[in-house]
């Protein structure tokens, strides 16, 4: 049923347990085997609860964490509640306390990041952004600092996070990095760096401006965008995420929320 992207397999779970699936018109046992062959019907109670659930678009703010409270920080979800809910919602929805619950974050925005952060108590949605196979688009823009490269520091096989680079002592470049930064380590930002001894799937970079780069990735390692540039001889000095898939941040303001519209896809 998840593979068919019908629900989540956590909602699967609880369908077959409330006897809402049938496998060619008989009901369906948990752990039950099928195959393509076999005709899966959902009952309509199943489907009318899916259509309640929401999908919350949020402009996180830096001190947040994405997920679970740590370390004495706030997580994102606290900012869901009526008085942040931004006033020029197209939506017609109306918050209400069920909405929060199993509102999850559809991956992860680091603590001192800021920009789109999806909420979702819909498990399509959740494993469409961020299922095992989903190679789904995100794009951030980076502004960074760039310290001059000393001499190039050879890389063993195997070598986990090595830095490409050793660096000197110089002040950091701030303004106009693009002029300085070479362009063959953009091309190593794009493709052929590794983290955590795996090799990254190859990335879009480019200059937005001469102090920002935007980045487009397909994957979603912890802290990886600031890891990459750290390999590069690049401070991260702020960092936004302005798309996901099809769905951008557009002018949500910074601690606001709004909800996903039925006619937004990702």
């Amino acid at each position: 049923m998840a593979e068919l992207g019908l629900c989540s397999r956590r909602e699967a779970d609880d369908w077959v347990e409330q006897g809402w699936v049938k496998v060619n018109g008989v009901v369906a046992t948990m752990g039950q085997q099928v195959t393509a062959a076999d005709r899966i019907e959902v009952d309509k109670i199943a489907q009318g609860f899916q259509e309640q659930r929401v999908t919350i678009l949020l402009n996180k703010p830096i001190g947040y964490v994405s997920g679970q409270a740590e370390d004495g920080h706030t997580p994102a979800v606290a900012l869901i509640n009526p008085r942040t809910h931004w006033r020029d919602d197209p939506s017609r929805n109306r918050f209400s306390p069920p909405q929060l619950r199993g509102l999850a974050p559809c991956g992860r925005l680091d603590i001192d990041s800021v920009g789109l952060l999806v909420l979702t108590q819909d498990g399509r949605v959740a494993r469409q952004i961020i299922g095992e196979d989903s190679e789904m688009e995100k794009e951030y823009l980076v502004r960074v600092v760039y310290q001059a490269a000393g001499q190039a520091v050879a890389r063993h096989p195997g070598e986990r996070s090595a830095p490409l680079l050793t660096i000197d002592e110089r002040d950091p470049v701030s303004t106009n990095v693009q002029a300085v930064f070479p362009k063959e380590l953009l091309e190593r930002l794009r493709h052929g760096l590794s983290l955590d001894g795996e090799p990254l799937k190859p990335a879009k970079v480019d200059w937005q401006n001469p102090e920002q780069l935007r980045f487009v990735l397909t994957e979603g390692k912890k802290r990886q965008i600031r890891r990459m540039c750290e390999l590069v001889g690049l401070k991260v000095v702020g960092l936004k995420r302005i798309r996901i898939g099809r769905v951008t941040l557009g002018n949500l303001p910074v601690g606001q929320w709004r909800y996903l519209s039925p006619n937004e896809r990702f």
